[in-house]
């Protein structure tokens, strides 16, 4: 029984793992394909509209 409760408990933490290493490998694609956009085109960032005020910034990554 204990050795099946240990499986498990690898299982999981192996999961949690994976999706947190997706989720950082898609943050760090979109900021890589970001960068390459401004570069070609010759920007020195991306604008965002603040919902708030209506004014526009850089972009936080």
């Amino acid at each position: 029984m204990p050795q099946i409760v240990f499986f498990i408990v690898v299982g999981v933490v192996a999961y949690v793992g994976y999706r947190s290493f997706i989720k950082e490998a898609e943050r760090v694609t979109a900021k890589v394909r970001r960068a390459e956009q401004q570069r070609a085109n010759g920007t020195m960032g991306t604008l965002v509209k603040d919902p708030k005020t209506g004014e526009y910034r850089l972009a936080k990554d």
